[in-house]
């Protein structure tokens, strides 16, 4: 794995982290989270939308 690679791959975790943590805040204050979050995430925002309760 190259420099470049390894510090990608970090900023990935991050990345993911960071819309772990604001998918969760979201959902715990009943509040619908932002699309890029979710699609971050690997979530299809359209089908979040389907879900009654969060």
């Amino acid at each position: 794995m190259t420099k470049r690679n390894a510090l990608a791959a970090i900023g990935d975790l991050f990345i993911t982290f960071g819309s772990a943590v604001a998918v969760s805040r979201a959902v715990e204050a009943g509040r619908k989270p932002r699309a890029q979050h979710l699609a971050d995430l690997g979530i299809d925002p359209r089908v979040f939308d389907k879900i009654r309760y969060y």
